[in-house]
């Protein structure tokens, strides 16, 4: 049974970071791409970033790019978001989602629940 279970989120100030860790379990972690996305209130769910399986390509949206970083570790069956620099248009649900890597990445139907961030003084 394929699980993603998303933690770590919280509340932060603007500036501030945080580290979103997803865990997975139910199928061969090593062998998919994984992925965050992201939605707040009233918009789309988008993109954040995506990286392959072994950790030799990644992708990033363009509001996140230079400020936080993909990483997974096969071992652990974990993939995590590190978030810095955050700012109040960072606020949304995010979530951890399965995929796999053609010419980028593509997600399946897989999802984590979300975790909630929020970036306010």
């Amino acid at each position: 049974q394929v699980q993603l279970v998303d933690s770590g989120g919280g509340l932060v100030q603007p500036g501030g970071s945080l580290r979103l860790s997803c865990a997975a379990s139910g199928f061969i972690f090593a062998n998919y791409a994984m992925s965050w996305y992201r939605q707040a209130p009233g918009k789309e769910r988008e993109l954040v970033a995506a990286i392959s399986a072994g950790s030799i390509r990644t992708k990033y949206g363009d509001s996140v790019k230079g400020r936080f970083i993909i990483s997974r570790d096969n071992t652990k069956k974990t993939v995590d978001l590190q978030m810095n620099s955050l700012k109040p248009e960072d606020t949304a649900v995010y979530y951890c989602r399965r995929g796999r890597w053609g010419d980028w990445f593509q997600g399946d139907n897989y999802w984590g629940q979300g975790t909630q961030v929020t970036v306010s003084s």
